[in-house]
């Protein structure tokens, strides 16, 4: 059954609500402009829809709500061989929902059938920032990584389990995957066999962390154990435990 979470500003949600709050956090007065009703699935319906729209921006607004898209490393470096962008995908979700992450989570990796730049959703993609697991802002905004952006000064990317990438021995070498161009289009021919094969004759295309870029050209084995980031693809509000 569906529960109620509570509302902005330690308003209660809908169960119980004596404060104007809905069932999955906004205000009722938000949803009623928008012609929502505030029953216990319409909020959480509305949620998904909404991160598709260009109205987006005006809701949160109205909520008091500033959105944000995480950017978030998998827990332990991975080979080029994943299983595919499926199994790439399957592993930020799992680790997204072990830590209450409720977005949906997206291997930052080009594939067979999607552009990396492609994975957000285009709603997103201008006015939402792009901001590590403890919410700092990486990046101003998703398009920004395409345009020879640079993560900002003195903001790491951590993992799902809250480990510094950049300094964690976790990661001996300092390396991303991400198959793609560098303004975040495909590399078919650097991204080890859509991500299905790890042997050292393939070729997959990373990035130095170090650079603060995330998109360097950097074609390597695709044996090498390198960091995998994973983005959440459209706004959600965060639900963690603080």
């Amino acid at each position: 059954m569906f529960q109620g979470r509570p509302g902005l500003n330690g308003v209660k949600g809908e169960k119980g609500d004596s404060g104007g709050g809905s069932g999955y956090g906004y205000p009722v007065s938000a949803l009623k402009s928008f012609g929502v009703g505030t029953s216990e699935k319409a909020p959480l319906l509305f949620s998904e829809e909404l991160s598709q729209s260009k109205s987006s921006q005006v809701f949160f607004e109205m909520c008091g709500l500033f959105p944000q898209l995480h950017l978030i490393a998998l827990n332990s470096p991975q080979k080029g061989g994943m299983r595919g962008i499926s199994g790439a995908d399957f592993l930020c979700f799992t680790q997204a929902q072990a830590i209450g992450m409720k977005g949906t989570f997206r291997a930052f990796l080009s594939s067979k059938l999607e552009d990396l730049n492609s994975i957000v959703y285009s709603s997103n993609r201008e006015n939402v920032p792009i901001v590590n697991l403890k919410d700092e802002v990486l990046f101003d905004n998703w398009n920004r990584i395409f345009s020879d952006g640079r993560m900002r000064d003195n903001v790491s990317i951590y993992s799902f389990d809250g480990k510094d990438v950049l300094q964690d021995d976790t990661w001996p070498e300092k390396m991303m995957w991400h198959g793609s161009t560098s303004r975040g289009q495909r590399d078919v021919n650097n991204y080890c066999e859509a991500w299905r094969v790890g042997e050292r004759a393939l070729t997959g295309m990373a990035s130095p962390l170090q650079s603060r870029s995330l998109l360097q050209q950097s074609s390597s084995s695709c044996s090498s154990s390198y960091v995998v980031l994973c983005v959440e693809n459209s706004y959600i509000r965060d639900s963690r435990q603080r």
